[in-house]
């Protein structure tokens, strides 16, 4: 006798897990967060925390964004962004970032896999001073802008 799947039963199971996945990339973010907003932030550098907005150039889409970007070694940086989709869905992921000091600040550029369902690899490049961070990003179906500022 042949099985019968329960799709209801396995996409109710399916939206558990990724929603605690969301929860929990969210909490741990959030107290990162507030750690960042505790330490001194170098204004003569790319790291500490920032934040502002995202906007998609493709469709209009757009959200509170929120990064805390720390130093490597070699001209590396860690940029772990939180963005906020709608007043619900919040989505944290890391990008390892190039940056190269210039005249007023630095440029940089990197790279991310954000999985299939986000879009596959993005694209980042833009500057920052000491207040303000502008980066464009893009992927294969999606292109925008990140503004953020210092807190």
């Amino acid at each position: 006798m042949a099985r019968k799947i329960d799709f209801i039963g396995l996409f109710h199971a399916t939206a558990v897990l990724i929603v605690a996945g969301f929860v929990g990339g969210c909490s741990s973010f959030n107290h990162d967060w507030e750690a960042a907003l505790q330490k001194p932030v170098p204004r003569s550098e790319l790291q500490g925390p920032w934040q502002g907005m995202w906007h998609s150039d493709a469709n209009g889409h757009q959200g509170k964004l929120r990064c805390i970007i720390t130093k490597k070694e070699n001209g590396a940086y860690r940029a772990r962004f939180h963005a906020r989709y709608g007043k619900v869905l919040g989505f944290s992921y890391a990008v390892i970032l190039r940056a190269q000091p210039v005249t007023d600040g630095f440029i940089f550029n990197g790279q991310a896999n954000l999985g299939l369902l986000a879009g596959g690899f993005y694209y980042y490049d833009g500057h920052a001073d000491e207040t303000n961070l502008f980066s464009n990003y893009s992927c294969k179906y999606d292109h925008g802008t990140f503004e953020m500022k210092r807190p």
